[in-house]
């Protein structure tokens, strides 16, 4: 019994805070997982820049649901549920992910909530402490043996967590921050991964 638990953001879908920073052009936007681990830290910070420049929930949202799956993400998605049960898990918010997560035929995702308002973001819900290695943990708890993937510091805890872990076209930074992990370039390699992994489980 296997399970692979995938990132979301930078994995299959393009970075939606990014897609917000191209259509307002805020600069501040463009900060990620990559350049701020601590996610309360930055999400406090896009917030912050939210509400300093009057963006709304709507504005979001939009960013959101004008993005595309990333190109061969759908294709690598369906080879995967085909070998394993797929979940995503992702520090995106349902709200955000809904119309994304619909156009990769509907997986599985856990993430957080928004706090909304009239429009406007009054806050987040984080769906546990550490909520990656959570999900790992919970799956082997079960049983299930996991195969992880993710592209950012946020993901480190689900992938060494995992029975076998993978970055999935992460910064240099990153990879010199954790040379042990492995790397994939593409999503060919990242089957090849997936399935080396799935004959040593």
């Amino acid at each position: 019994m296997k399970v692979a638990c995938i990132d979301f953001e930078g994995v299959l879908v393009p970075e939606i805070w990014l897609s917000l920073a191209d259509r307002t052009g805020l600069d501040d936007l463009r900060l990620t997982t990559r350049d701020i681990p601590d996610y309360d830290e930055l999400m406090r910070h896009r917030l912050g820049v939210m509400d300093k420049h009057g963006l709304r929930y709507s504005q979001l949202l939009t960013a959101a649901t004008e993005l595309d799956p990333l190109p061969g993400a759908p294709e690598f998605l369906a080879w995967l549920r085909s070998e394993f049960q797929v979940a995503i898990i992702s520090d995106t918010f349902h709200e955000l992910a809904r119309p994304l997560v619909a156009k990769l035929g509907d997986p599985v995702i856990l993430c957080h909530q928004l706090e909304i308002a009239d429009d406007h973001i009054a806050g987040y819900r984080i769906r546990q402490p550490d909520p990656k290695r959570c999900a790992v943990k919970a799956f082997q708890s079960l049983n299930y043996k996991v195969v992880s993937t993710g592209d950012s510091y946020n993901d480190i805890s689900m992938l060494t967590q995992a029975d076998a872990g993978m970055f999935f076209q992460p910064s240099q930074k990153v990879v010199a921050d954790y040379p042990d992990i492995p790397v994939a370039k593409d999503y060919d390699e990242l089957r090849a991964m997936f399935s080396a992994a799935l004959g040593n489980l």
